[in-house]
């Protein structure tokens, strides 16, 4: 499958009027595609569009809440309305909560799912008949706590589970099919973005993220790099990629790993939420920042993200270290331990040549 130059493309973002949604639009923006940016708070994203205008880059915005039916239609309308097509679309909306999960309401929960889960499926759901016109990629931002959760988080790791397998199965549909259309679940790490403010908290404390947390640019770079080459799924974050591979293999110890991780002391922080930065779950609330105001340590590279960005680079670099150390094994090998070696050298001597 062959998608255009990211340059080329035009590319419907949600929840972009923050973190990693915002930071992907600026990305994009910078590197020539057109932009057409969703999430509920119109002046946050009025902002960002004019912000990106005056750089140079071309944006349109539209206010919806995608938790409401019909809402994803209406962004595709106005997107192919404004720019005539749809090469990519970014499913990044979310909502999340840090609570025990017998202290989160059904309304609460309905509302993680309706944003983060339901809205996703509106979203690929308008997205695909416009992206199979003439090719194209489905992006989902999921998680690593899709394969494992973590405790007081319960609701966003049900929702990002359930994003996983939704991903999955319309992979499959789509490649039965033969559509034109490339289908990546990125699945981030910890990271420094405003969902410790934004997340509704019963926890008493202001929340954070545990450590390791990488930089929302990671994230960013992930998205646009599938947006022109098909990728399955592409992890941001060493810590995160671990996480998934060895949970599954080792569940009991794994659980014992989030209990400790995932404890109120590693979730919670002394830095307060800015004063308008309460929890958006029902409501839209101050916007326009890519990170936390908590100001943690963040990776700003990840080693396994490039990896997956560049498998054959990486798989040349893995052979030459393996070569060059079974050579320097070899040679040691040769050395005075090496009867064989010592024989010949004898008979060299013995016969004058040396």
């Amino acid at each position: 499958m062959k998608l255009k130059p990211l340059g080329e493309q035009v590319m419907v973002i949600t929840g972009a009027s923050s973190g990693i949604g915002l930071a992907t639009a600026r990305r994009a923006a910078a590197r020539g595609a057109k932009v057409m940016l969703a999430a509920r708070n119109a002046q946050a994203l009025e902002a960002v569009a004019r912000d990106i205008v005056a750089a140079g880059g071309e944006a349109h915005q539209l206010a919806v809440d995608l938790a409401d039916e019909g809402s994803a239609e209406r962004l595709a309308e106005a997107a192919t309305a404004r720019f005539g097509r749809i090469d990519s679309w970014v499913n990044n909306a979310a909502a999340a909560m840090y609570a025990r999960l017998d202290q989160v309401s059904l309304e609460e929960h309905r509302r993680v799912f309706d944003v983060g889960y339901f809205g996703l499926v509106q979203g690929s759901l308008a997205a695909l008949p416009r992206l199979k016109l003439q090719g194209g990629a489905l992006i989902n931002v999921g998680s690593v706590l899709s394969n494992r959760a973590i405790p007081l988080q319960g609701p966003y790791c049900a929702m990002k589970a359930a994003v996983m397998q939704f991903t999955d199965a319309l992979r499959m549909e789509l490649e039965q099919a033969e559509a034109p259309v490339s289908v990546t679940l990125i699945k981030p790490a910890a990271i420094d973005t405003p969902y410790p403010e934004h997340a509704r908290n019963k926890l008493d404390e202001p929340a954070r993220l545990p450590q390791p947390l990488y930089d929302v640019e990671l994230v960013a770079k992930a998205i646009c790099f599938a947006a022109s080459n098909p990728r399955r799924s592409l992890y941001v974050g060493g810590g995160g990629l671990g996480i998934s591979w060895l949970a599954p293999a080792m569940p009991r110890l794994a659980d014992k790993g989030m209990e400790l991780i995932g404890g109120k002391p590693l979730q919670t922080s002394s830095v307060p939420p800015e004063p308008d930065a309460a929890d958006n779950l029902f409501e839209p609330r101050a916007d326009g920042r890519t990170e936390s105001n908590q100001r943690p340590f963040t990776r700003q590279t990840s080693l396994a993200l490039e990896a997956q960005l560049h498998p054959l680079a990486t798989a040349a670099i893995v052979g030459g270290v393996a070569a060059a150390a079974a050579g320097a094994f070899l040679l040691r090998r040769g050395g005075p331990d090496d009867v064989g070696t010592r024989e010949a050298q004898r008979r060299i001597r013995a016969a004058g040549l040396s």
